[in-house]
């Protein structure tokens, strides 16, 4: 086999010698895969030889390494090794996944080169750019979703029905189109929660023709269980949903409309906490049960940590009306994977996004990623997780997201961060980073799902972000009366396209958060979270959306290609995607200027000539390799 080198760079290649595989692009391989790698070294190094030195993580204890002598390949300066990485795994560690670091130790007529790094293929001296990652995971079944988009809803703020009544102690704000969500004095201060926009599920049935056409194939919804506040994120009884959403007929219509428009749901988990006012606490007194709060004797006691019985007690971020639950405690890991999935799986639910996975104990993500792949071996778990997820260490312990197949895949904010940066700054640097860097540290099944978000509930919304940086150190009430210019929208609507036609181009699903589409502005919680504005939304934009949407839910190959970086500059940028068939093969150039832009596909740089393609300011052209005469 031969390897075409680059002149001054030492590259790596790996190969599956039983599929005979390309994985060269891929830091995370398979347990069990039989493993060849191959050096290449620069043109006149002449190598005396080659070392392979791999160590285990050694975070949480002995750290345990190897050395392994690499087999000159017989051609000037290329050095090969064949390895079993599920035996290599359980030499060093006794289990036949984890997570590992190596280099690679050259000997030269000038000394010992080491060389690793992050890059994709190519190697740098590891004394600046350190180790290489290597992360070994167990092989389980993928998940298996419908092409396209997932739709991010926060159920009392989408649409109201009018079909469900208000329930004791909520308050309706009946200004749907200017009404503006109840805030504190300052973020953080205690808050009732209270008031409600009437928002229901019945109204997310209303509009299912509405969500499909932006391409959607998953709904992703808020919490839905029964709870006090209009958020959900206080869950008062996870085997019912809330009166003021439509109850359980309501969900279970829902699953069943989507359906037939081929879309599939997915359920927010809350399972790190509880509400206080809920059937297991009782704090509030509200329910028939007894609940932890009100004696000792209760079966749900051992769900929480009480320091002093019963008003000292372990809580989300300090939050006494969100007490922390013990997701460890056998009881509870039985009831919310055996009671909670049976009968939210029987209503048609598919899919999981678990709030807070760091928070959760792994015998909790053990326990329900493998009760949901018994009833479903598709199924996908979506992870709360902010950072990168391969090798993320939260409350001191290393986590087995990927190692141990606890999560199918996360939320990429590395991703959300680094495209605003991109699109805003002409950072590329960033974006290379949370591009071809987590998606060399993540197995492939994982960036192929990846949850790929511009804003969620939890952030300010990225019309926002991209048009008004200045608001730090405002008061929420100057945030919740604050807006922009029309000029300065405008502008920020064309950074949008932009930049969700960044991420329509990558691995991973995109995913929109309810009312981006429509043009939608709003500052940190509650500002985000405003209603959905039917009758004054930006038709422009949202007919932008639905075109790239589209593409994604048609061209249902893009799902499983593979991905490189064609041009990464601060003006332009070119992403290739091909089909693993070699079928489709496929270049995305996106213009991050103002200005129109002549592309030429051969140099991979802004044509100096009347030659290449025409990409308009702002906006994604698609090019087929195989026909160079076919961009659109």
């Amino acid at each position: 086999m031969g390897y075409k080198k680059d002149q001054g760079y030492v590259k790596e290649f790996k190969h599956d010698l039983g599929t005979g595989e390309d994985l060269s692009l891929f830091g995370a391989i398979r347990s069990g895969t039989k493993l060849a790698l191959t050096l290449c070294l620069e043109e006149g190094t002449e190598a005396l030889g080659a070392e392979f030195r791999i160590h285990s993580d050694g975070y949480e204890g002995k750290i345990c390494s190897r050395i392994y002598q690499m087999e000159s390949t017989g051609k000037s300066d290329v050095y090969r090794l064949v390895l079993d990485v599920g035996d290599l795994a359980e030499s060093l560690i006794g289990e036949r996944v984890g997570l590992f670091y190596y280099e690679y130790a050259v000997d030269t007529p000038c000394g010992l080169c080491c060389f690793g790094g992050e890059n994709v293929t190519k190697l740098e001296p590891s004394g600046d750019a350190g180790e290489r990652q290597l992360l070994i995971y167990s092989d389980t079944p993928e998940p298996e979703l419908p092409p396209g988009i997932i739709y991010h809803i926060f159920v009392d703020r989408f649409r109201r029905s009018g079909k469900c009544e208000v329930r004791a102690g909520a308050v309706i704000d009946p200004d749907w189109d200017h009404g503006t969500p109840q805030f504190a004095s300052c973020p953080g201060d205690p808050l009732p929660n209270n008031v409600f926009f009437g928002g229901d599920l019945y109204g997310v049935i209303e509009m299912l023709p509405y969500i499909a056409s932006l391409g959607t194939s998953v709904i992703y919804l808020s919490p839905i269980f029964e709870a006090a506040s209009n958020h959900k994120y206080d869950t008062g009884d996870y085997l019912s949903v809330d009166s003021m959403f439509g109850g359980d007929a309501a969900l279970e219509e829902l699953c069943k409309a989507a359906a037939e428009y081929g879309m599939e749901i997915m359920l927010d988990g809350v399972f790190n906490h509880t509400g206080s006012d809920s059937i297991y606490f009782n704090r509030e007194e509200h329910y028939s049960s007894i609940g932890a709060y009100q004696s000792d004797d209760s079966e749900f006691y051992g769900w929480y940590s009480f320091r002093h019985f019963p008003d000292d007690y372990e809580c989300w971020w300090g939050i006494d009306i969100l007490p922390r639950v013990k997701s460890s405690e056998a009881s509870y890991r039985d009831f919310i994977c055996g009671n909670v999935l049976d009968k939210w799986s029987r209503a048609g639910v598919r899919h999981w996004r678990l709030d807070v996975a760091d928070e959760l104990d792994d015998l909790f993500l053990n326990d329900f990623s493998a009760a949901l792949r018994r009833r479903d071996p598709g199924a996908l778990i979506v992870g709360e997780v902010w950072e990168d997820a391969s090798d993320k260490v939260s409350y001191g312990r290393r986590r087995h997201y990927f190692t141990h197949a606890q999560l199918g895949s996360v939320m990429n904010y590395p991703l959300r961060a680094a495209v605003l940066s991109y699109v805003l700054d002409g950072d590329t640097e960033s974006l290379r980073r949370a591009t071809e860097g987590l998606y060399r540290r993540y197995p492939k099944h994982v960036s192929d799902h990846i949850m790929n978000i511009l804003g969620t509930h939890d952030t300010e919304r990225v019309l926002t972000a991209l048009g008004d940086r200045d608001w730090f150190g405002e008061s929420n009430k100057e945030l919740s009366q604050r807006r922009m210019t029309s000029e300065t929208k405008a502008h920020a609507v064309s950074l949008l396209v932009e930049a969700y036609s960044i991420i329509c181009a990558l691995p991973g699903i995109p995913c929109v958060y309810y009312g981006d589409e429509a043009g939608m502005e709003g500052f940190r919680d509650p500002f985000c979270r405003r209603p959905f504005p039917w009758n004054d939304r930006d038709t422009e934009l949202t007919e932008k959306y639905a075109q790239l949407g589209m593409t994604r839910r048609d061209e249902k190959w893009l799902d499983k290609a593979l991905f490189s970086i064609e041009a990464l500059t601060p003006q332009y940028l070119a992403v290739r995607r091909t089909s693993a068939d070699g079928v489709h093969d496929v270049l995305y150039v996106i213009n991050n200027t103002d200005c129109e832009l002549r592309y030429d596909t051969e140099s991979c740089c802004i044509s100096s000539g009347d030659f290449g393609i025409t990409v308009p300011p702002r906006e994604r052209v698609t090019y087929h390799i195989s026909d160079k005469n076919s961009a659109v």
